[in-house]
């Protein structure tokens, strides 16, 4: 026995001398203070333990939330087309146009839109790429564009806060929530059920709900990726992963939101789009959807109904119509 207790001990000196690193590993674990001669503001943290903790949540809660989120978004929004279809114009085109959105509005919409579908694109790529196109562009190919998407995440990202700052700037009056018509709106669900179309002004309540939607979810979504994409700010990592999740969870939301916007302003409403794209809208539909708009122009002098038989031609300067 002695002779066997013996030799087991022998092999556990030189089982432990041919691992000299153990000792250290253990020190590590057991939280021993160290030392290195790197410099940095992370150099002196050999194992950061937190790290395991974030990707557990951002492969589990978010990865499946996020997926849950605009998934449903896009189901439900594809069984009230099938259900509800298109809201049609009530009464016939009447050829007259308004001016409802300016050259400058234009421009300052779809600079902040087609960056906004770059920001979604490349973004979900960062946290479904690999189970989802992985498999199918392959190793070299879904690296290139991973790489890619990144690179055009990080510059995208600065370029939409410099476009969202002024959109909200200059729509942040017709944005003001007035309870006794916004409420009317929403209890009608904006004409979208039933056939009934409540007055609205400028803005209706739908499309103040996105505009306060991004000024306060969409507010913190840019905030977290500027700090995500200059790290510049002497953060930590245990700091920084934390802004990634509260990042991505404020994304899926306004993700959410902005299918909803889409919808409504493309296939869901008839005439919605052509606003937008080329500024003017028909009188009917502007009676329709925005009557109370449509009445404070003319009370303006910028439009008369009493008179509204022809095309109404306005000059337009860059960010407001001419009165």
């Amino acid at each position: 026995m002695l002779l066997v207790a013996g030799v087991v001990w022998a092999m556990a000196g030189e089982f432990s001398s041919s691992l000299p690193r153990a000792e250290l590993w253990r020190m590590v674990r057991e939280g021993v203070a160290g030392y290195t001669a790197v410099k940095g503001q992370e150099a002196g943290e050999l194992i950061q333990a937190s790290g395991e903790t974030w990707r557990q949540l951002r492969n589990g809660p978010l990865f499946t939330g996020g997926a849950i989120v605009l998934g449903g978004t896009l189901a439900l929004l594809a069984l009230f087309y099938l259900l509800r279809g298109q809201v049609k114009l009530e009464k016939p085109r009447t050829g007259i146009k308004i001016l409802r959105w300016n050259l400058g509005e234009r421009m300052l919409h779809w600079f902040v839109a087609v960056l906004f579908i770059i920001l979604t694109v490349t973004g979900l790529t960062l946290l479904y790429g690999k189970a989802v196109l992985l498999p199918w562009l392959g190793k070299a190919q879904f690296a290139y564009w991973a790489q890619l998407a990144k690179w055009l995440h990080n510059i995208s990202g600065p370029l939409f806060i410099a476009g969202l700052v002024p959109m909200i700037l200059i729509w942040f009056k017709d944005n003001l929530w007035r309870p006794g018509i916004d409420w009317a709106w929403f209890k009608a669900l904006g004409g979208l059920v039933g056939r009934a179309h409540p007055p609205a002004e400028r803005m209706n309540a739908g499309e103040k709900g996105w505009f306060w939607l991004l000024m306060t979810v969409g507010a913190l979504l840019s905030i977290t990726g500027l700090l995500l994409d200059l790290p510049l700010f002497g953060l930590e990592r245990e700091s920084m992963q934390m802004i990634h999740l509260i990042h991505g969870v404020s994304a899926f939301l306004v993700i959410a939101g902005a299918l909803g916007h889409i919808y409504i302003g493309t296939i869901g409403t008839e005439g919605a789009l052509e606003g937008m794209i080329h500024g003017e809208v028909d009188l009917s539909w502007a009676r329709q959807h925005h009557d109370l708009w449509l009445e404070a122009l003319e009370k303006e002098g910028r439009f008369s109904l009493a008179k509204s038989d022809t095309r109404i031609e306005r000059p337009e300067s860059f960010f407001k119509p001419e009165k």
